[in-house]
C-alpha cells in the first residue's frame, strides 16, 4: 500500500488538530441528534406479539425482562434460508458482552429473525453467540416493522423499507434496530426504529475500519459488502 500523500510531524499535527475540530462539531450534532430522537412520540403497540424462544412462548412484554426500555435487533434469517444473514452476522459478532452494560442501564436486548427456533440456534451454537435470540415466524412482527416481504418476495416487487418505498429490493428479508419502552401500566410502545446505514453507528468492525488509510474499501457498485463472510469463513 501506497501512502496518499507525506509530511512532517509538525504538519501532520496541524492537520490533525484541524480534522479534531470538525470531530468535535460532528460529536455536538450527533449529540443533538439523540436529543431529538429520544423526543421522538412513542406509539402503543396494540397487537399481543408471541414469539418463540428456547425455553418456549414469549411474549413482547416478556422480552424486557424486569427493564423499561428493549431494543430489538431485526436479524435477517429466513424460514427458508439456511443460514443467517452473513451482514447481520458481522453485526452480530458486536453483541457478545452488551447485556450486562444495557442492563446496567434499564436496558433489554433481542435479536429477532423469521426463521423458527430450530433453525436459529444451531446457527448461534455455530457463531458462538449467547444474546438473546427468539422467533416471529409465527406472527406478523417482522412485516409491521418493515424488515420482512414474504417468501415469495421478488426482486421488483415494491416494498416499503426505511421509510420510503422501493420499486426493487433484492431479498425477501431486511435489516434494522428498534426500540420500545414500557410504562409503569406495563404498557408498551414503539418509540424508534432505524434502518440501513443507520445501523452504522451499532458496528464496532466499521468504526475501526473507518479510521485506517485504505478505509472500508468496498464496491462502489453492487453489494458494498460482498467482501464480508461468517467469521468462521474467511
Amino acid at each position: 500500500m501506497q501512502p496518499i500523500k507525506t509530511g512532517s510531524r509538525e504538519e501532520w499535527l496541524a492537520a490533525r488538530k484541524a480534522l479534531l475540530e470538525k470531530e468535535k462539531a460532528h460529536t455536538r450534532q450527533k449529540d443533538t441528534l439523540s436529543q431529538e430522537r429520544r423526543a421522538l412520540p412513542w406509539v402503543k403497540i396494540d397487537k399481543n406479539y408471541v414469539f418463540e424462544a428456547e425455553t418456549g412462548a414469549v411474549t413482547l412484554a416478556d422480552l424486557f425482562g424486569d427493564k423499561s426500555q428493549l431494543i430489538v435487533y431485526h436479524f435477517m434469517f429466513g424460514p427458508e434460508w439456511t443460514e443467517g444473514c452473513k451482514s447481520c452476522s458481522f453485526w452480530a459478532d458486536s453483541f457478545n458482552g452488551l447485556e450486562p452494560h444495557l442492563n446496567g442501564r434499564d436496558i433489554a436486548f433481542v435479536a429477532i429473525s423469521r426463521a423458527p427456533m430450530s433453525l436459529l440456534v444451531p446457527f448461534k451454537k455455530r457463531m458462538g453467540w449467547g444474546f438473546n435470540w427468539v422467533s416471529s415466524h409465527s406472527n406478523s412482527f417482522n412485516a409491521d416493522f418493515d424488515v420482512s416481504f414474504g417468501s415469495d418476495h421478488q426482486p421488483e416487487n415494491p416494498v416499503t423499507y426505511n421509510f420510503k418505498e422501493k420499486t426493487f429490493y433484492p431479498m425477501d428479508e431486511a435489516h434494522g434496530t428498534s426500540v420500545f419502552a414500557k410504562d409503569d401500566e406495563g404498557n408498551i410502545y414503539h418509540t424508534y426504529s432505524t434502518y440501513g446505514r443507520g445501523l452504522d453507528v451499532t458496528n464496532a468492525a466499521y468504526s475501526y475500519i473507518d479510521m485506517v488509510p485504505k478505509g472500508r474499501n468496498e464496491l462502489p457498485e453492487g453489494n458494498p459488502m460482498e467482501w464480508v463472510r461468517h467469521h468462521d469463513a474467511y
